[in-house]
């Protein structure tokens, strides 16, 4: 379908449906994420080893987002979230829709082991391979804890920009990993609350449609104490000062307003309102995080 959208001459909107495969909202946060990694280092990176890690990271990420579009297509109809994405409208087939997805793996895969360092290569299929088969094939249909399990996959990218400049692990990046993973389940959870009759009628077991939506919000509000505690880290262990710590704070505290709000005073966009706050609270909080280093360190 791809193929004949250019020979009639729809060459725009064909562009725009592989492009779509990729989530690219998705990945520039994954990206994000990724360079603030690189420049947390004590070793400043070269232009060419940030433009080498990026594209490498981002191709291999929007493979992984392909090849999640291929697996799902049957979900994504029954969902009015997703039920317009070009696989699951057959706009793009699978099989062009996988060529596409292994193409930019396999060429993302081949600038991180030509140009970044093997490290950094085998950690990011591994995290493809966790998102796009662990995930996507296994964990989501089979527990609620899915999205808790799953996330570590997602949280993987501070880690992949410290180890494509120092091309080793270090306990600082693992905190960054660490507060991507207890950012993820309230992050989702709030999402999967506002969408809960989409994924029962998809027969996904996410947790509000197994254990209810009370008990997700309730869910929702423990993790985010939780995240608030994990954000602190950075500052005890010295990694960064006050300027950290003190957005840090506020953009958490923001975050518990958010969910005990949906917990106790609940108003029918306010699990999506939480879903969508969450995702300028992690890009600040990465902001601010390397802000403060280079204010303190640079």
């Amino acid at each position: 379908m791809a193929g004949s959208a250019l020979l009639s001459g729809n060459w725009t909107s064909s562009w725009r449906d592989y492009f779509a495969l990729t989530k690219p909202k998705v990945v520039a946060l994954i990206l994000l994420t990724a360079v603030v990694g690189m420049f947390l280092t004590d070793t400043l990176p070269t232009p060419w080893r940030v433009l080498a890690a990026t594209l490498g990271i981002g191709l291999m990420a929007g493979g992984a987002a392909a090849i999640n579009h291929v697996l799902d297509r049957r979900i994504d109809l029954k969902m009015a979230r997703t039920y317009h994405r070009p696989v699951a409208q057959g706009r793009v087939q699978g099989g062009p829709a996988l060529a596409f997805a292994f193409a930019l793996s396999g060429a993302g895969l081949a600038i991180l082991l030509l140009w970044v360092n093997a490290l950094t290569a085998w950690l990011t299929l591994a995290s493809l391979l966790g998102y796009a088969v662990v995930y996507t094939v296994w964990l989501k249909r089979a527990t609620p804890q899915n999205i808790v399990i799953g996330g570590l996959a997602g949280a993987m990218p501070p880690l992949l920009g410290w180890t494509a400049v120092t091309g080793e692990f270090h306990g600082h990046a693992l905190l960054l990993v660490m507060i991507i993973f207890a950012w993820t389940p309230p992050h989702f959870w709030a999402l999967a609350i506002h969408r809960r009759d989409d994924y029962a009628k998809a027969e996904i077991p996410m947790l509000p449609v197994t254990h209810g939506i009370e008990f997700s919000k309730t869910c929702v509000l423990l993790y985010t104490l939780l995240l608030t505690l994990v954000c602190l880290l950075p500052w005890v262990v010295g990694m960064s000062g006050l300027l950290y710590l003190t957005g840090a704070t506020l953009l958490n505290l923001r975050f518990i307003q958010w969910a005990w709000r949906l917990k106790f005073r609940p108003e029918p966009q306010t699990a999506l309102q939480c879903f969508r706050f969450s995702i300028s609270h992690l890009m600040w909080l990465f902001v601010l995080i390397l802000a403060d280093h280079w204010i303190n360190y640079g």
